[in-house]
């Protein structure tokens, strides 16, 4: 873990609300730390966002309304996502007789959830893709050594050729999120064909992350102060599994 000053250093302030009022008159909250990690990409920080962060974050959030506002923050990362991937020129004819140039996606998509809290982000993703195939990796952490353990994938057996968005909220030190893209690699995935979507992750799984897989894009709603000697993030938001299927 890191020291207090770190620790502090890593939790920035920042004004919110609307642009149109003076910034004495916008509350001052906390914001994402900000990683210089070139395939990181940190979700907007605005005032629906962490407002949002701060309801899940809330330890008197009941079960309904941490899924409810879960959810909203899962489809704005799948949103955002999606503007990863590419895309090909694509010119249409409109109802009224015109051409419009545009573009479509290059290529199929795949969801691939770390059970079981990735789950929690298959709406979203069902949501934004119709029809989109949806594959799962389960893979626990030894809470002795910290280290994960491969227990059960299931995959779509073309998975080789598609882009993969990887689901999993929570990248505290990555050693799951790391197995799952191993486990993607031997199926024939290539790296820069994958996206790993996160709500919150900690400076050093980034980090981590990014050293070993850099053609893999990471789309996070935050990066958090760190990790605890448990390596838990904090302040995070407990155990988001529990909080969404149980508590």
């Amino acid at each position: 873990m890191a020291d207090t000053s770190d620790t502090l250093h890593r939790a920035p302030s920042g004004h919110l609300g609307p642009s149109y009022k003076p910034t004495e008159e916008q509350p001052s909250a906390t914001i994402s730390t900000q990683v210089k990690l070139a395939n990181v990409t940190i979700l907007p920080q605005t005032p629906q966002l962490i407002a949002l962060l701060t309801m899940i974050r809330d330890e008197r959030t009941n079960r309904a309304d941490f899924i409810f506002y879960s959810n909203r923050i899962n489809r704005l990362l799948v949103e955002e996502a999606l503007n990863h991937l590419p895309v090909l020129a694509s010119t249409i004819t409109t109802p009224v007789g015109r051409t419009y140039a545009g573009v479509a996606f290059e290529g199929k998509i795949c969801g691939v959830s770390i059970m079981r809290a990735g789950e929690a982000m298959e709406q979203a993703l069902r949501e934004c893709c119709r029809s989109v195939r949806i594959g799962k990796i389960l893979i626990q952490r030894d809470e002795e050594t910290s280290l994960p353990r491969l227990f059960y994938d299931k995959l779509p057996e073309d998975i080789g050729e598609r882009w993969v968005l990887l689901l999993d909220p929570m990248l505290a030190t990555g050693g799951s999120a790391l197995m799952a893209v191993d486990v993607l690699r031997s199926r024939g995935v290539p790296e820069e064909h994958i996206c790993f979507l996160n709500l919150i992750a900690s400076p050093e799984g980034a980090a981590n992350f990014a050293k070993k897989f850099p053609k893999v894009r990471i789309v996070t709603a935050f990066v958090d102060q760190g990790l605890n000697e448990k390596n838990y993030i904090v302040p995070g938001l407990g155990d988001f599994g529990d909080r969404f299927y149980t508590l």
